[in-house]
């Protein structure tokens, strides 16, 4: 006979309710998890490419090293705020949600060697080896770019791959060459896979 001070201590079943909505939780945390960033805007990278051919243009025209360095973080600023805007924008219009994990993902694999080239470009400036600083910040940028893809669809990591390539042949190239690449890497990689991303993605 079973014991009645036992069958009281026994917890009741939880609610059919409540086990639902952790079911529906944990499905909901599967499915974002395994999701990816889609929130790229095209459009938005066709933009940095222009501003940074424009850049280009404004840096072979300083007649020294420090408005040259001077117009390229200003334009690093401004395509931080052009990305940032134009994905913002983009989430809105396909109604989805920027602070997701794929986006924490996509941005914390991003950071680091766009950190790591924020300290070699500050070595480097103390050193004097300013030749160096394109292709450093164009393979930088693109292990970063391939990186943060990894959570986002396969068009940008193979952009992370291009601007690798460059950013090695501006390392063995000649220094006189240097803003050339630039031109090259942030303009033209950024406004052609810009151009595929707004057709294949849209916005």
């Amino acid at each position: 006979m079973a014991d009645p001070q036992r069958l009281r201590s026994v917890p009741p079943p939880e609610p059919l309710h409540l086990r639902a909505m952790d079911n529906l939780r944990f499905i909901r945390e599967t499915m974002e998890g395994a999701a990816c960033f889609t929130d790229v805007s095209g459009l938005g990278t066709v933009a940095v490419g222009l501003s940074a051919l424009a850049t280009a243009w404004i840096a072979s025209r300083q007649g020294g090293f420090p408005g040259w360095l001077v117009a390229w973080l200003v334009d690093a600023v401004v395509a931080v705020l052009i990305l940032a805007g134009t994905s913002a924008w983009k989430a809105r219009q396909t109604r989805n949600d920027l602070f997701t994990r794929p986006v924490q993902r996509f941005v914390f694999a991003l950071f680091p060697p766009l950190f790591a080239g924020a300290l070699l470009t500050l070595v480097l400036v103390g050193q004097g080896a300013l030749g160096l600083l394109p292709g450093v910040w164009l393979l930088l940028y693109g292990t970063g770019v391939v990186t943060g893809g990894a959570f986002s669809v396969r068009i940008v990591p193979l952009m992370g791959l291009a601007f690798m390539a460059v950013g090695a042949a501006a390392l063995a190239a000649p220094v006189a060459w240097g803003n050339a690449f630039m031109a090259a890497g942030f303009g033209g990689l950024h406004v052609l896979f810009g151009i595929w991303i707004a057709r294949r993605l849209g916005g």
